[in-house]
């Protein structure tokens, strides 16, 4: 359920949340960092101790096995996704080391993550681990939220010690309906939620985060770039911000005139912005300022393309 009062806080101050929806894994050994770069869509190779990246893992046909952070912590290589995932992955990554040094282990169950988002999250963080001097927790920084903030990673049994701590600093705890509403006014999609196997990059407007279009080869990488040059960029639909008059749901097709142009993938009434969406439209449909109809079952709401992040 949606909070006015931990929505502001993590708008003015600072919000706490337990993170049960991400899974974690860590890599090991000399060849990490070259072994994964060889496989993610980003610049692996060049990350450094207390360095991080956003970037998928794509099939051969470009389509996305997950979106990850990547964390090069110097002596380990963390990688941060949905919880769903961790095991399928790391089954992935572990079956195609061969002469490489390279050990991946899912750690989901012996580490937990506290995620601290806010204005005051620094401050806030910073004297909670302060006060852990015997077992000083692991600290990422995280926006996927839509929201500054860190990801705290803790051993497993003491994330609600961790969570008391920020509390008695300031922080209010919030649910995961009000950080839904923080990431959908920002514009980020969610893997499994307006990104799935099917999606390719391009078309999820993730390509500026998670590609590095100077980097080497990597699996998956002609089709993005056969799009990206040859193409000219042009993808068949494209994920866009939707302004509509009434509140929509996940799953409402997009339409215009007699045409199904589209679908939302995630819908949210915002404090700020009134109902709002992201979701899938064909490319004829791209243009901020389109107006389209969202259809629901005996309904139809007008709705606007309109840019991401959401503005006044």
């Amino acid at each position: 359920m949606i909070s006015l009062d931990e929505y502001r806080a993590l708008l003015a101050g600072a919000g706490v949340m337990r993170r049960a929806d991400r899974g974690r894994l860590v890599l090991r050994g000399a060849d990490r960092l070259s072994y994964l770069h060889g496989l993610l869509t980003n610049d692996i190779q060049s990350l450094r101790a207390g360095d991080g990246c956003y970037a998928a893992l794509l099939t051969a046909q470009g389509r996305m096995m997950t979106d990850m952070r990547v964390f090069e912590l110097g002596d380990m290589t963390f990688i941060d996704l949905d919880v769903s995932l961790a095991s399928p992955i790391r089954e992935h990554l572990d079956k195609f080391i061969i002469t490489e040094d390279v050990s991946v282990e899912d750690v989901t169950t012996t580490l937990e993550q506290v995620g601290v988002y806010g204005v005051d999250a620094s401050r806030i963080v910073r004297e909670a681990k302060a006060a852990r001097q015997d077992s000083p927790p692991i600290v990422l920084s995280s926006q996927d939220l839509g929201v500054p903030g860190f990801d705290v990673i803790v051993p497993a049994g003491q994330a609600e010690v961790f969570v008391e701590a920020t509390k008695r600093l300031g922080a209010t705890p919030v649910s995961r309906e009000t950080g839904e509403l923080t990431r959908v006014e920002a514009g980020i999609p969610r893997f499994l939620v307006d990104m799935d196997t099917t999606t390719i990059p391009l078309e999820a407007g993730i390509e500026d985060r998670a590609i590095s279009m100077t980097k080497g080869c990597y699996v998956g990488q002609e089709v993005i770039v056969r799009v990206l040059h040859r193409g000219g960029g042009r993808v068949a639909k494209r994920l866009v911000g939707l302004r509509l008059e009434k509140a929509a749901s996940r799953g409402d097709k997009i339409g215009s005139g007699e045409r199904e142009i589209g679908v939302i993938t995630s819908a949210v009434d915002s404090p700020r912005f009134g109902p709002i969406a992201l979701g899938y439209v064909h490319r004829d449909f791209f243009e901020i300022s389109t107006l389209v109809s969202v259809r629901k079952e005996r309904d139809e709401v007008q709705a606007r393309v309109t840019s991401l992040p959401f503005t006044h």
